[in-house]
């Protein structure tokens, strides 16, 4: 039997009259007693009756004793029933018998009533008053309307539990909505001590507690963030709203916090939110556009220095051709060294300010620092060790380029300061899970004070004429492109630079499920040569086909073939859609430039993902495992 069913025999057993009225005064549930009581017909007795036809009914039946004007009373009755209100009434009806009527409101619209004949009670209330003697008329009286008060007091208590029943749902949603929240929910009161959270603490702030309620704001967030935030606390325990940034020194992460003065109660209303990434892209967005204004304004006067160079070196070159005075020499031959040199510096300020940016794409950390030092070892003297030490491993989004150019200009630094033996070391570590932090130290003299405070500006440098200061520079251009930081720093052995860079993990590439050895079909051999150094590049053995019969016999040739990548648009009659359904079993997935309303497209589309062209070997990456999970 169903719970519909179930629950409709149990309102049958109730000896009271029960209904309940939707929202729109129709009918939604009632019990056999109901029908029963006021000898209703089925049509007013099922679910759907409108209860101004009911009304209708009971009153031209005369239930209402007399009525004047039947039309305007049902009217009345249903305007009062559109408003209604919780009431407990008793009446008698025109067939003599009384009843109490019990109404309750449901939260999400219509109301609840429970008729009861309370006619045998009023009975013997009357038989009381006839028959006792000894009875004072005031008793009974009061003992009349104590019966009455008890039971309005009754629909009263229930009206009560219906309301609190109604609260506690509400806050159970207003507490689940608010744990859902990606922020930090809380109160505090006058003493700092927290009276609400939605538990999300942890969550925004790695390392705290989520259950604070009772405990101190300042034993949770600990001495550090405590006191970023204090002042802004105090502030709004005197009424000043305040909204403000903090980095959150234990867990690397930037905090973005609102507090809100509490109009009703001494207390305070706290929202965080972890920004760290939206403050790491602001920070690339910004570098990148001061590096646009100082490309505009460099860029006309490397253009006319460049025009000056060029001049002085062909002067000076017509000059050490027309003297033959032997002491004239060195200074011709400075002149042109010096030009030369002021040739190479505006080349190192067309590197910072020309159009670069972050592009990162998967890299492998070990094999990195492999290649890096490949690059850097033949530069360095034999007693300078280069030493690289991972404490993470995997793969991470990063720009190879910008960071190889960073770290070589950070080792042959370290070299010049190290001399002819010492060690320079690289280290790699995830910091929070917010940055992937690279160090390179060395065992010379360390940076002075200067360097310490400048050392990261353009142009300054502390090797005299041989430096032109932009070394540094350009590694901190390509931190802050990033949306990290750069930092210099002494050790007890030397020198130090800290780049921190936004921690991203690299999607997998497609496991080897997908395939091992993969057939490409493209007919385009340029596009082809692309696309299989791509696969090759995430670890695939390729195959390739220019035509639909030519990927077949390679098919049935191939016992090892585990997927097929082919465009739509090949070379014959056949298009790629066409090896749908022949390659028995073998997985096929779709490229194509095709636009989607291109009905090959649209055959494509129906039998599972489609690459669109162009696409990078990230996509193609995230295309097979997407196809993966799709198969």
């Amino acid at each position: 039997m169903s719970t519909t069913a179930l629950t409709q025999a149990g309102l049958n057993l109730i000896q009271q009259a029960l209904t309940i009225y939707d929202s729109d005064l129709r009918l939604a549930v009632c019990n056999a007693r109901f029908a029963e009581m006021f000898d209703l017909p089925p049509e007013h007795t099922t679910p759907g009756a409108r209860f101004e036809d009911t009304i209708r009914h009971l009153t031209l039946r005369g239930e209402y004793g007399p009525v004047d004007d039947p039309e305007a009373f049902i009217a009345t009755r249903t305007e009062i029933a559109r408003a209604f209100q919780p009431h407990y009434m008793e009446r008698t009806r025109a067939n003599g018998r009384t009843i109490s009527v019990e109404g309750a409101p449901l939260p999400q619209g219509g109301w609840v009533t429970v008729y009861t004949d309370i006619t045998d009670t009023k009975s013997q209330e009357a038989l009381l008053r006839s028959r006792s003697e000894t009875l004072s008329e005031e008793v009974l009286k009061r003992s009349e309307e104590l019966a009455k008060t008890n039971r309005e007091l009754a629909a009263s208590n229930s009206a009560l539990k219906e309301a609190r029943r109604e609260l506690q749902e509400i806050e159970a949603r207003t507490r689940t909505t608010t744990e859902m929240m990606p922020a930090h929910i809380a109160r505090v009161d006058a003493s700092g001590r927290y009276t609400f959270s939605n538990r999300r603490l942890a969550s925004v702030m790695p390392g705290r507690p989520s259950e604070i309620i009772g405990r101190h704001i300042a034993d949770t967030l600990g001495p550090q963030a405590y006191e970023r935030v204090r002042p802004h606390l105090e502030s709004a325990m005197q009424g000043q709203p305040s909204v403000f940034e903090f980095t959150d020194e234990d867990s690397s992460r930037r905090i973005r916090a609102a507090f809100t003065p509490d109009p009703l109660e001494p207390g305070v209303y706290i929202l965080s939110q972890d920004i760290t990434e939206e403050t790491q892209t602001r920070a690339a967005l910004q570098q990148t556009r001061r590096r646009e204004m100082a490309a505009q304004l460099i860029s006309g006067m490397a253009h006319d220095f460049s025009n000056l160079l060029t001049i002085i070196l062909g002067m000076q070159s017509k000059l050490a051709r027309m003297t033959q005075d032997e002491a004239a020499q060195p200074l011709i031959t400075a002149t042109l060294s010096a030009a030369r040199r002021g040739g190479d510096l505006l080349g190192r300020i067309a590197d910072i300010t020309s159009q670069r940016s972050w592009q990162p794409r998967p890299l492998d950390l070990g094999a990195f620092l492999d290649d890096l030092a490949t690059l850097a070892t033949p530069s360095l003297p034999p007693g300078i060790a280069l030493v690289s030490r991972m404490e993470t491993e995997g793969r991470y989004m990063a720009d190879p380029g910008l960071l190889q150019d960073a770290l070589l200009n950070l080792v042959l630094n370290a070299r010049d300061a190290c001399g002819s033996e010492g060690t320079i070391r690289i280290e790699v570590r995830a910091v929070q899970g917010t940055w992937l932090e690279l160090t390179v130290s060395d065992t010379g003299p360390g940076f002075s004070p200067a360097a310490l405070d400048h050392g990261l500006d353009p142009f300054f440098t502390t090797k005299g004429g041989e430096g032109s200061g932009l070394g540094l520079a350009m590694v901190y251009d390509m931190t802050k492109l990033a949306g990290g930081s750069a930092r210099l720093s002494n050790t007890a052995e030397g020198a130090r630079v800290t780049l921190r860079l936004p921690l991203r993990e690299a999607p997998p590439l497609p496991e080897p499920g997908i395939g091992d050895l993969v057939l490409l079909v493209e007919d385009s051999a340029d596009l082809r040569a692309s696309v299989r150094e791509m696969l090759t590049g995430m670890g695939f053995a390729v195959v390739e086909a220019t035509s639909v019969s030519e990927a077949l016999t390679l098919a049935e040739g191939l016992p090892g073939l585990s997927l097929v990548l082919s465009d739509i648009s090949l070379e014959g009659e056949d298009p790629g859609v066409s090896l749908i359904d022949r390659l028995g079993g073998i997985p096929l997935r779709l490229m194509t430039a095709l636009p989607k309303s291109h009905p090959l497209h649209a055959k494509a589309r129906a039998h599972g993902p489609v690459l669109r062209k162009p696409f990078t070997a990230e996509d193609l990456t995230a295309f097979l495992g997407k196809a993966k999970a799709e198969a």
